[in-house]
């Protein structure tokens, strides 16, 4: 694992959509919290509340057709472009500093835990 960087890959049973995806897990109760779908630019993608703005669950899809056995669960920065932006701006601000937020810290770490239940909590769902 890079540094302040988490991801799990996971397969599916089903071929998805993100949106088939997350019709099928709307409803679970995950360690992460609860899943929303959130449009990020040109993408669509699974979150779940974010820790703070830097720390994320994110569930993206893998590949460029538009079904997918393959889905990665990921920490990142808190989705949407809103938010994006406002992360660059402070990082911008802070000559960097801002962005170490996201490596160190209680809630990186604890991003990154909730990563591993998040992929181990769908994989048992056998979708």
């Amino acid at each position: 694992m890079a540094l302040g960087v988490k991801i799990k890959n996971i397969k599916t049973n089903n071929s998805y959509t993100i949106e088939s995806l997350y019709e099928a897990i709307k409803d679970v109760e995950f360690t992460a919290g609860k899943p929303s779908l959130t449009k990020h630019g040109a993408a669509t993608i699974i979150t779940f509340p974010a820790l703070d703005s830097q720390n994320q669950v994110w569930i993206m899809k893998s590949g460029f057709s538009k079904e997918s056995q393959k889905f990665s669960i990921q920490k990142s920065e808190e989705a949407g472009l809103g938010n994006t932006a406002k992360n660059m701006a402070l990082d911008s601000l802070t000559n960097g500093i801002f962005g170490f937020g996201s490596m160190l810290g209680g809630n990186a770490k604890k991003c990154e835990q909730l990563v591993d239940a998040t992929a181990k909590e769908l994989s048992k769902l056998n979708l």
